[in-house]
């Protein structure tokens, strides 16, 4: 998609030839930071989560465009693959947005080594990246400019303190994991077993872990055959996302082991939350999408008018609990969209 240009950058973009190698980045290096630009300058944004049909991303792209909108002049492309498991889709439209020349791309890395090429072709590029929701292998500050998401490690620790609470270190807890390249749930997971193993050490984790895939049909599917193999061997359920969360109380509720099973899960769409006020769901770790979208798209700007950028954003998790899920704050990340 084309799109204006400030004056300033028309005057400089000759240093984007590639016959002046004096300005050429060393690969792997982000953007240099642009000139401050008139209030007036257009800028397009492409923001790049991991799936589009999820609750959680429908609310960071609300906070993407809140943020445009305060700013103002700036153009959000928000685009994805329709599944969570497409990689390869998400490769090409870094790649895609690289060649049209965006002033800036937001990214939910579906896999944390797959897309470090694509990231430091936008740097080579002179192309910003700020990565969100899931980490990246790569440097911050050298190979992107900003991470803006949640300390994944530490949610699933709140998560393993919750069950703690509710296993009183006795029993037995499935783990139904999210897909071993995503970095994000692979950390919640590390969190909540060693917690686990250091505060509740009379709890066993059945193994070995199953992996739920990227939608709740195949979450659903995974969940099965979990409780189909260890009936009568569990008293207690975690899971990372939504996805896997949605998936593991359809197929608990079918069984009618919802509300008798510990059920500790990932993130807010209506099935968790009535979930949680049933008290089918003894526990949801809730992340902030909204405010993902919202600091990745300023960090962005901020980076292109020569501002000093945070090159680390923690945006916070908070455990909703049915007798905590009337209380406004556990109500406004329930329900990120009406903010």
């Amino acid at each position: 998609m084309k799109h204006l240009l400030s004056t300033a950058l028309i005057i400089t973009a000759s240093s984007l030839s590639p016959g002046c190698k004096e300005h050429s980045p060393a690969p792997g290096t982000p953007a240099a930071p642009a000139s401050p630009v008139a209030s007036s300058a257009n800028r397009h944004i492409a923001v790049i989560p991991k799936g589009m049909t999820h609750e959680f991303w429908k609310a960071m792209e609300a906070g993407a465009r809140k943020a445009a909108t305060e700013i103002g002049n700036v153009e959000i492309d928000y685009k994805s693959s329709a599944k969570e498991d497409d990689t390869q889709t998400q490769i090409s439209l870094v790649q895609n947005f690289v060649s049209t020349r965006v002033d800036a791309i937001v990214l939910a890395p579906l896999s944390d080594q797959a897309l470090v090429a694509p990231v430091r072709l936008a740097g080579q590029a002179k192309i910003p990246v700020v990565i969100t929701d899931s980490p990246l292998a790569a440097q911050v500050g050298k190979d992107f400019i900003a991470y803006v998401g949640t300390d994944n490690y530490k949610a699933g620790v709140l998560a393993g303190k919750r069950m703690g609470e509710l296993m009183h270190n006795q029993g037995t807890v499935m783990v139904l994991r999210y897909a071993e390249s995503s970095a994000s749930t692979r950390q919640r997971e590390d969190g909540f077993l060693n917690t686990m193993t250091k505060e509740s050490p009379g709890v066993a984790i059945i193994d070995p872990p199953q992996y739920a895939g990227s939608d709740v049909t195949g979450a659903k599917r995974a969940a099965e055959n979990m409780i189909t193999a260890h009936m009568d061997k569990f008293q207690g359920v975690f899971c990372p996302n939504e996805t896997t969360t949605a998936g593991m109380l359809i197929a608990l509720e079918a069984r009618q082991l919802a509300g008798k099973t510990q059920f500790v899960g990932f993130d807010s769409q209506p099935r968790l939350i009535a979930g949680l006020k049933d008290r089918k769901l003894m526990g949801i770790v809730l992340q902030d999408p909204y405010k993902m979208g919202y600091i990745g798209v300023k960090s962005a700007i901020d980076y292109l008018e020569g501002k000093t950028v945070t090159q680390n954003v923690d945006t916070g998790a908070t455990l909703a609990t049915p007798d905590n899920l009337e209380t406004p704050e556990i109500q406004r990340l329930l329900y990120p969209l009406a903010q």
